[in-house]
């Protein structure tokens, strides 16, 4: 080999080298390290979300905290396991959907209420709002082991998509096996549409719609097409009837032991993953609307009309909730509900008239 080649090939290796150990030493020198544990692939938006997290936590404390990112279960394989790694303190963040702590806490299953928001802005300003606090303080007075930092998105919103049939009423699901989770409110509302509700774990779900022991399933379409179950599902009706709202989980007993310069970071640094959970699922699904319909998928919206149907059809689950749950938090979800459609409304209509506020008209 020529001496000059001979040369860039030891500086090339001295550099990668030298890189290395920045890298480990920056983890091995670090005073705190803070694990994220997900079953979610490094393709989704709550991977992206604890990218941005660790890069904001990592930056903002100069290295003295390190945080490591577990996607695909690497660190845990199942939720429970998980969330028993989180309550012990060896795990520090952790990711739920609202059924997945539903088991735990019944009554959170209130933000999975079918047609509760009527949009994006509503749903977010519900999370952000009282309930955010309100489901932090009941985990911790029930001695849970977790504190709710945030609540962001993991995956649009729930629709149904079926295999055979397109769904433009609720009387075109009777009879109808739809995959659930296991969570009650899921369960329910199916049943009260008249379908009925079969739960599937996720990883089976494709295997079920080919050995046709569902027929459909109520997801949002990003996760549809990430399973490839858009090679099953030829039908996908927008009725929205829930946000998939996803809760983020750090340790109680890990929380305790962080100084408080670095619990204001990992505050922060929460903040920042919020933006971009959120925000992530209205970018992808586009090209997930494409791939499904270039699939030969059918995609249905309601109409004004239909919308309703399915509202009154599913009105019964108030009632189910009460006696299951009691009326507390539902209460609690009005008022929000209210309170956030006046306050959206009253921007809009500011902005429609024209108008501006009082501080800023006399500028």
């Amino acid at each position: 080999m020529p001496k000059h080649r001979l040369a860039l090939v030891i500086l090339g290796l001295i550099f990668v080298a030298s890189a290395y150990g920045a890298m480990t030493s920056s983890v091995t020198t670090a005073e705190i390290t803070i694990k994220v544990g997900m079953l979610a692939s490094p393709e989704d938006e709550d991977f992206d979300g604890a990218l941005v997290f660790k890069d904001f936590v990592e930056s903002r404390t100069n290295g003295r905290v390190a945080v490591e990112v577990y996607p695909s279960g690497q660190f845990c394989g199942q939720d429970r396991e998980c969330m028993e790694g989180l309550q012990s303190g060896i795990l520090e963040v952790y990711i739920t959907t609202i059924g997945g702590f539903g088991s735990l806490f019944g009554p959170a299953q209130v933000l999975d209420m079918p047609y509760a928001f009527r949009d994006d802005q509503v749903a977010e300003c519900v999370f952000d709002g009282p309930i955010l606090g309100d489901l932090r303080r009941a985990a911790l007075d029930r001695g849970l082991g977790m504190r709710l930092m945030t609540i962001s998105n993991t995956g649009g919103w729930r629709n149904f998509a079926t295999i055979g049939k397109q769904i433009r009423a609720p009387a075109d699901l009777e009879g109808q096996k739809i995959r659930t989770t296991s969570a009650p409110v899921q369960q329910e509302l199916v049943r009260q549409l008249g379908g009925n509700p079969t739960p599937v774990a996720w990883s089976e779900l494709y295997t079920g719609f080919a050995t046709g022991v569902v027929e459909g399933t109520k997801n949002g379409i990003q996760d549809i097409v990430g399973m490839k179950l858009h090679e099953h599902l030829k039908y996908i009706t927008l009725d929205g009837h829930s946000y998939m709202g996803a809760l983020w989980w750090f340790s109680e007993s890990r929380w305790q032991e962080l100084p408080e310069d670095v619990r204001r970071v990992v505050f922060e640094g929460f903040r920042q993953l919020q933006t971009v959970t959120r925000a992530m699922p209205i970018r992808r699904q586009i090209e997930a609307y494409e791939t499904f319909r270039e699939a030969g998928g059918t995609v249905y919206v309601p109409t004004a009309e239909e919308k309703a149907l399915f509202r009154a059809a599913a009105a019964g689950m108030r009632a189910w909730f009460r006696e299951n749950y009691g009326g507390e938090w539902l209460d609690k979800l009005d008022t929000a509900v209210a309170t956030c459609e006046n306050d959206l409304d009253a921007a809009f209509d500011a902005v429609n008239r024209g108008g501006a506020s009082a501080q800023t008209s006399t500028q």
